[in-house]
């Protein structure tokens, strides 16, 4: 019986099957253990540069091959990992799984989550957020692996190419557009004023391996809310350099408003 945390050996497990059936980069798995109580888990060495700090400065035509990437390397992620419930992956015999069959009962645990964290900032729009996220989408809902950090800032680069994605912590089994609607808002709403042209550029990355319906605003809102508060509760800041709180509050209002002005 394994005395490693679980989460340290279904992160591991991720990562030696992220590098056996995709093409997306990530750091091989020296070791993990157990030390003082505390899990571990130790990575070979990857060249490359923080993404984060570069992808809003590089010129627009790597920026665009970048954001391609990003949406043709989830939609390889996507083919490579369905699931039969949604929710928290754990290590599983061979694979992974998951452990909710309530596609509906799921999404609303996890959009109400995301609200809730909301601060008060927000609250002249919660009422209209939960009316929209009572209703999940009937289609498109496949569970498929969510990697709910992918972006820039979790991504190394050398010579303008990805040498390395980062973070694959607690993944979850979700609907693919739910997972495409987070990625797309972390690449392209993220860095840069005009944000359509790198949601054209990850889309149609996306649609070179695989087909993806339109993702519905309840997808959008919950995406968007959800990123905008980080594990500690704070407002996270986008652009780089960041930009203030009170900046920040409003990037994330601006987003939700847009997607409720769409329903």
């Amino acid at each position: 019986m394994s005395t490693e945390p679980m989460w340290i050996r279904t992160e591991a497990a991720l990562l030696e099957a992220i590098r056996q059936r995709t093409f997306v980069p990530v750091p091989p798995v020296l070791t993990t253990g157990i030390q003082d109580g505390v899990g571990y888990m130790l990575t070979a060495y990857v060249a490359g540069t923080d993404l984060h700090t570069s992808f809003s400065t590089v010129s627009d035509a790597t920026r665009r091959t970048l954001a391609r990437w990003f949406g043709r390397a989830l939609a390889r992620l996507h083919e490579a990992f369905r699931f039969d419930a949604y929710g928290r992956l754990e290590r599983s015999g061979s694979g992974f799984a998951a452990t909710r069959d309530d596609r509906e009962a799921w999404f609303e645990a996890y959009s109400t989550r995301a609200v809730n964290r909301l601060p008060s900032a927000f609250d002249d729009l919660t009422a209209d957020l939960r009316g929209l996220l009572s209703s999940p989408p009937a289609t498109g809902h496949t569970p498929r692996l969510f990697p709910w950090d992918f972006r820039p800032g979790n991504a190394l680069v050398a010579d303008d190419a990805v040498t390395a994605v980062l973070d694959w912590e607690a993944p979850l089994a979700a609907p693919p557009a739910l997972s495409a609607a987070k990625a797309e808002y972390l690449v392209a709403d993220w860095y840069v004023d005009d944000p359509e042209p790198l949601r054209t550029v990850f889309r149609e990355g996306y649609g070179s391996v695989r087909s993806l319906s339109a993702v519905a605003p309840a997808y959008r809102a919950a995406a968007i809310a959800a990123s905008a508060v980080d594990s500690d509760g704070r407002v996270t800041n986008p652009r780089y350099p960041p930009v203030d709180r009170e900046a920040a509050i409003a990037f994330h209002r601006d987003a939700l408003q847009s997607v409720l002005a769409t329903v």
